[in-house]
């Protein structure tokens, strides 16, 4: 059995091309170990950029054959998206080798080093990245594995979502989606919010309690987040939104076009990025990196140079003085404060969200109806293409359309466009000058691709 990270050395990934597998793939090829793995994305005489940024890594890829699985494979790492059907699998049991799911690694790593895990229904990449900017800028050496791509890494032509570094400190994401959160068991554990998402909110707060005891040194709560504030142990080592409460509060918060000011204990911070949720996550970022020994204004200059991660309010460019803004948002929340980040850039925000999964959708669908309806000023708009299906036996019992039939009722401007491909034709009437177009969508690998494609033909 693998209990410690010396007790394998050759690991196969099956789903190595996904987000969450790839980083860690990239971190144990940067420790020395032998890494390989398959992808269902992989095929013959197709190109694939993570294929070949992984490869370029020293990463052997293979086709979902079965042909990279030999008797010197050590362990098999699988993601909750991998079923027990899959050939390899099956494979891997003939051959006696041990199959663990991707959490189960990450926590074995985790113990390895000084873990910071962040947690939290909101904002772990984004707030992951702050921290290992600032680590790094204070010659701490740190290492990351994490949910995105930091443009800092992903401009050297990597996937960025994985580095390795010399120092004591590892930064990861402790994800409750799957209640893994639950099996790290870190130096700091930073919870940065609770807001319905995967779960009920009894189950989010369950699992977050059990990550607050699982920590071994300092807990950091968001003070200004009702259900994580629950949470607090000690509210001298919290961060806050303009919350007097908070040891390390964001006060008189200013955003100018694409440029954010706020103020944490005096020193003052300036950020390329937009949003309140944006100073959230630096506040919180601040308070950790102070805590173990990082000064105030080693925080302000590195996050001064922040150039943020993949896929979230990442600024494609402007056309015909409308900006065109790709996002990550994928739950309530997080689609509420991503049109909230942009209306101060323009008169009108008209946004596009592609929902995926018919359950998730299904489970927040009341939430999506009233946290976009509440966000949406009397001039915005919100479209909607039909849910992102991934494949397997899921139930389709829900369309976008419901969500945004929701919405009109709420006297929102509402509109469904079934196919996306047909989105820009239909929104070539409403792109005047002095607009922000913000398209919003997870877990779908065709996004990017999309938004790009969409903004060449603006």
């Amino acid at each position: 059995m693998i209990r410690n990270i010396a007790d394998f050395q050759n690991v196969f990934f099956i789903g190595v091309a996904g987000v969450g597998m790839s980083a860690i793939a990239q971190y144990l090829k940067g420790i020395g170990k032998e890494v390989s793995g398959s992808d269902r994305y992989f095929h013959p005489g197709e190109y694939n950029k993570t294929k070949e940024q992984l490869e370029a890594e020293g990463i052997r890829c293979y086709f979902q054959d079965g042909t990279g699985i030999t008797e010197k494979t050590d362990l098999i790492v699988v993601s909750t998206a991998i079923e027990d059907t899959v050939y390899e699998v099956q494979k891997a049991r003939e051959l006696g080798i041990q199959i663990i799911k991707r959490s189960e690694l990450l926590s074995v790593i985790a113990e390895s080093k000084k873990t910071i895990a962040v947690a939290g229904t909101s904002g772990k990449s984004t707030t992951s990245a702050m921290l290992y900017q600032i680590l790094l800028d204070a010659d701490f050496e740190p290492s990351i594995i994490s949910g995105a791509g930091l443009t800092s890494i992903i401009k050297e032509g990597k996937i960025g979502n994985a580095a390795v570094g010399k120092g004591e400190w590892l930064i990861i994401e402790a994800d409750e989606s799957d209640g893994s959160v639950v099996q790290y068991k870190p130096e700091i554990g930073l919870l940065l919010n609770i807001d319905k998402d995967h779960q009920e909110i009894g189950e989010l707060i369950e699992l977050f309690t059990i990550f607050k005891r699982n920590t071994k040194g300092l807990f950091v709560v968001n003070q200004s987040n009702t259900l994580g504030k629950s949470l607090s142990a000690n509210s001298e080592n919290d961060f806050g939104f303009q919350n007097k409460e908070a040891g390390y509060s964001a006060e008189n918060f200013n955003q100018e076009g694409f440029s954010l000011t706020f103020e944490v204990l005096t020193q003052k911070f300036q950020m390329n990025s937009i949003g309140q949720h944006s100073v959230e996550n630096a506040a919180a970022a601040i308070a950790v990196a102070h805590q173990i020994g990082i000064d105030l204004r080693t925080c302000a200059e590195s996050l001064a140079k922040y150039e943020g991660i993949y896929r979230r309010h990442q600024i494609l460019g402007q056309k015909n003085g409308v900006w065109v803004i790709d996002d990550y948002a994928h739950n309530p929340a997080k689609c509420a404060a991503s049109i909230k980040a942009c209306q101060p850039l323009a008169e009108k925000v008209i946004a596009w969200f592609q929902p995926h999964g018919y359950g998730p959708t299904r489970f927040l669908k009341d939430d999506f109806i009233q946290e976009i309806s509440e966000a949406l000023r009397p001039q915005d708009e919100i479209w909607m293409s039909e849910i992102f299906y991934a494949g397997g036996t899921t139930v389709k019992d829900i369309s976008a359309n419901d969500l945004i039939e929701g919405i009109k009722a709420k006297g929102k401007n509402a509109h469904f466009i079934e196919d996306r491909n047909q989105l820009l034709e239909a929104l070539k009437p409403e792109l005047k000058p002095g607009t922000v177009l913000l398209l919003m969508g997870a877990r779908d690998p065709g996004l990017e691709h999309f938004c790009k494609e969409l903004y060449d033909h603006l």
